[in-house]
């Protein structure tokens, strides 16, 4: 979940101005009621980053975020509370902040509320609620909820599996860039499971796979090469 602090910090990194203007900028703006400015001050205290780490700011200014309507300040409080970072670890609180991020629409939001279903954190364990907000995070763009819909899916936990479902998610999660999303695709179009066979489209998503890094999709992507397909 850090990774999206940490995201989401180097895009406030990249303005080409000097910390002390911007951080200035942000709090006034923060003040007029910007929640995404107020969002940017939390991450700039969480990671120290042109000001002294402080949790407790980090933390109000993610509240005021979340306040004013924005779905990263609410996910990045959440993740406040989930790990117990400058708050004592509260698992129903990380859950309240998730819950409000993905009613307003954040994938990330949504995965981790499915995360906290699928380990029972704070929650009674209920795989088909974790699956719910899977699917709901992948369809806004979350790969890791595609991923982690499969995984239930695979493994019989809150939905049924399904190879036909289990391609459409594997197809999003590749399409949002998850190169092991990309593997997955490919070897079930290379063996025509859950979908028809194709070793054309097997080759396409191994490439893609290959180019995001992924060394199996690079070895599937020679196969069908040495095959002639």
């Amino acid at each position: 979940m850090w990774h999206i602090l940490k995201i989401l910090l180097v895009a406030v990194c990249f303005f080409g101005v000097s910390f002390g203007n911007k951080i200035e900028d942000f709090k006034k703006a923060c003040e007029m009621g910007n929640g995404v400015d107020c969002n940017s001050l939390g991450l700039l205290y969480d990671e120290g980053k042109g000001v002294k780490q402080d949790d407790k700011k980090a933390r109000e200014y993610f509240t005021k975020a979340c306040d004013f309507g924005d779905g990263n300040g609410c996910v990045n409080l959440g993740v406040l509370y989930h790990v117990g970072q400058g708050v004592k670890q509260d698992y129903k609180k990380a859950r309240e902040y998730y819950a409000k991020a993905c009613d307003m629409g954040e994938g990330i939001g949504c995965e981790n509320l499915g995360g906290l279903y699928n380990n029972g954190q704070g929650v009674k364990q209920d795989y088909e609620k974790a699956s719910k907000y899977y699917a709901k995070a992948c369809d806004l763009g979350n790969r890791d909820g595609c991923v982690n819909l499969w995984d239930l899916s695979n493994n019989g936990q809150g939905v049924k599996q399904d190879y036909k479902k289990a391609s459409e998610y594997f197809t999003k999660a590749c399409d949002f860039g998850d190169g092991v999303g990309c593997v997955i695709i490919a070897t079930m179009y290379f063996t025509g499971q859950g979908v028809r066979q194709d070793y054309s489209t097997a080759k396409e998503y191994a490439s893609k796979a290959c180019d995001l890094g992924e060394q199996e999709g690079c070895d599937i992507y020679k196969l069908l090469n040495e095959e002639g397909c």
